[in-house]
């Protein structure tokens, strides 16, 4: 703690009178770190430095961060239960939070539109009541790090319609559509009638579509269909597929895109059309999700924050597998 002295056994903050611009940091720090809980202190630490850093560096003016809090404020309030507005962090969470064994299925972001009110459905039944876009059957399969297959676990999969909305965006909205749960059989098999997906831009009636337009960015993703698995014992894998040679593929306005997740569809052939009962010729995707294990995730996520904080050069040690500075 800067600057603090003990008398009588009695820790004496630093003053919070005559701050300025080269010694706030430090103090708003100090007075931050009274509390028990570690973590906390410790995010709150990184985040007053970066934050102070920033405002250092750029020489931040007085309405750029009261425009940057309004921004912040607008966003927030268009925030609800079946849409978030603000992609810019999601995938680096992720990212950290869920890190991918060789071999696993890399994840992406949960994207805005997920709900929790999808249907329970059953392998075969349809996806989306849309009526106009391309017949697209979704044939996947789920298995784990060793090539077995994961019986029962729970998918969510949500997809837009052939016109680039969700249901959720839609005023007629009846009901959950483009959105379902299904489980995998004992094969760790699942299936279902879709539509083949289409690009479409993220919502620009609000502050997002305001910076897109300052910057000068486009607000379009590619075209995608959304996964969820979960089951006990592995770890929560949110994910995408993403259709190869889309004009977006490379520039998905909300940096979902992996290269590992990109897929081609294909025309369904005879037997195939037979045994699901689709159309000769219409198209088809088939995939293979692989899920990594909650043990195997943990000792990969405790491993990389080890590493990554020695690269920074700080001291740590981990505490319910999150890292706190470690001053024992």
């Amino acid at each position: 703690m800067t600057e603090q002295a003990k008398t009588n056994g009695a820790v004496h903050l630093p003053t919070s009178k005559d701050l300025t611009v080269d010694n706030i940091t430090d103090n708003v720090i100090a007075f931050n770190s009274q509390g028990k809980d570690a973590r906390l202190a410790y995010v709150l630490e990184r985040l007053v430095t970066h934050v102070h850093d920033f405002a250092r560096e750029t020489r931040l003016s007085t309405k750029e961060w009261r425009y940057g809090l309004d921004f912040l404020e607008q966003t927030g309030k268009m925030c609800t239960e079946e849409r978030a507005v603000c992609p810019f962090i999601p995938s680096l969470v992720d990212a950290i939070d869920h890190p991918k064994p060789p071999g696993a299925t890399d994840g992406t972001i949960l994207g805005p539109f997920h709900t929790h009110e999808a249907e329970e459905m059953q392998n075969g039944d349809e996806l989306m009541r849309d009526g106009h876009g391309e017949p697209c059957l979704m044939i996947g399969t789920v298995n784990d790090t060793e090539g077995n297959p994961v019986a029962d676990a729970e998918i969510h999969i949500w997809e837009a319609n052939s016109e680039g909305k969700y249901d959720v965006q839609l005023p007629d909205r009846k009901g959950p559509d483009g959105r379902c749960m299904l489980h995998t059989d004992k094969n760790g098999s699942f299936w279902f009638k879709a539509i083949v997906p289409v690009p479409y831009p993220i919502a620009q009636d609000g502050p997002l579509g305001v910076l897109f337009d300052a910057v000068g960015r486009h607000p379009y993703r590619p075209a995608h269909m959304h996964f969820m698995f979960e089951k006990p014992g592995f770890d929560k894998l949110i994910t995408a597929l993403y259709l190869r040679d889309d004009p977006y593929e490379g520039s998905d306005a909300v940096f979902g895109v992996k290269s590992s997740l990109i897929v081609s569809t294909e025309d369904i052939d005879v037997q195939t059309a037979k045994k699901f009962g689709q159309p000769v010729g219409s198209k088809v995707i088939r995939w293979t999700f692989v899920l990594a294990s909650e043990e195997q995730a943990s000792v990969l996520r405790n491993e990389n924050s080890m590493k990554a904080l020695k690269d920074l050069g700080r001291r740590v040690k981990l505490i319910d597998c999150l890292p706190v500075p470690d001053i024992d």
